[in-house]
């Protein structure tokens, strides 16, 4: 199929490259090709099944709104727009397209929030939750999409209206590394997932993207992800 990634940074050439192995035909737009919204207009659209956008939080909803306008479909790991995520989510609706979303696509990630989700309940037995996340230096958000998902999960297992502490590291060349920490009186528990590379994002991304092909809806990877 055709695909339209945005973004050159690591993540998205990554991503464009894992999409031509799996024989898909790749068009590829940063920033200066987009500038105004130009690779974005239902003429450059028109052969695209669906729009992947890795780029970042200041010009991502701009980029969905021109999507949704053509009707396409689209998968986004960008973060730092969940704010509006209720209005995109009624864009989506209302334009009759499909939208996948996700702060992670790593399959290992999406498991890893499963056992936080069992692990959050620790908070009803008397233990305190805190997270660490690590990431590299150029990464523009933090906390990270995926650690507040984490915060999210454990705080709704918990019950107990207890806030977990998220502290963010950004140094080097770091792909991603989660780590919660429940401690007690008496024992301390680790639970930690450590990417040893983008690749595994990317691969959950165009997995995505294929997935979504022909489905209109709006969707979390975190919901669908054992059917990709």
């Amino acid at each position: 199929m055709n695909l339209l990634i945005l973004g050159r940074g690591k993540t998205g050439s990554l991503v464009a490259e894992v999409a031509r192995e799996r024989r898909h035909r790749v068009q590829v737009a940063g920033s200066a090709d987009n500038r105004g919204g130009a690779a974005l207009t239902a003429d450059k659209l028109a052969e695209v099944a669906v729009v992947i956008d890795f780029t970042a939080p200041s010009c991502v909803l701009s980029h969905i709104e021109a999507c949704l306008r053509a009707g396409k479909n689209m998968v986004v790991g960008t973060t730092g727009w969940y704010g509006e995520i209720e209005r995109v989510r009624r864009m989506v609706e209302d334009r009759g397209t499909g939208f996948l979303y996700s702060p992670n696509f790593s399959i290992g990630v999406n498991l890893f929030l499963e056992v936080a989700r069992v692990a959050g309940a620790a908070l009803q037995h008397d233990y305190s939750g805190q997270i660490f996340e690590r990431h590299h230096a150029s990464k523009k958000d933090a906390p990270s999409g995926t650690a507040i998902a984490i915060q999210r999960i454990i705080q709704e297992a918990g019950g107990n209206g207890e806030e977990v502490e998220i502290t963010s590291f950004r140094e080097g060349e770091v792909a991603g590394m989660h780590e919660i920490v429940l401690e007690s009186a008496v024992d301390r528990i680790y639970l930690c997932h450590d990417a040893k590379s983008r690749r595994g994002f990317a691969e959950g991304a165009v997995r995505a993207a294929e997935w979504l092909v022909g489905k209109k809806g709006f969707f979390d990877f975190r919901d669908v992800w054992r059917e990709v």
